[in-house]
């Protein structure tokens, strides 16, 4: 069986609801920050198949969108909704 994609994860965390603060103390597994790092080292010394491209892609694309979600929650933390 192979490893699900890092970004899985935050496909799983988005999917199974939260709230602001959840969305704030959320951060990525360790096990998903190695495979995100393996992936930009290895993307910059060898390069990698399409598939690794597009995983790591998705995962890219998918922590810009938490951040700007991390930045909104602050901003309804801060105004008591």
């Amino acid at each position: 069986m192979t490893a699900a994609p890092a970004y899985m994860e935050i496909i799983d965390f988005i999917a199974g609801g939260s709230t602001p603060g959840d969305v704030v103390r959320f951060h990525p597994s360790v096990e998903a920050e190695r495979r995100v790092s393996e992936l930009i080292e290895r993307e910059r010394v060898s390069g990698l198949s399409s598939d690794e491209t597009a995983e790591l892609n998705h995962f890219m694309e998918l922590e810009h969108i938490i951040r700007m979600a991390k930045a909104k929650a602050l901003l309804i933390l801060a105004s008591g909704r």
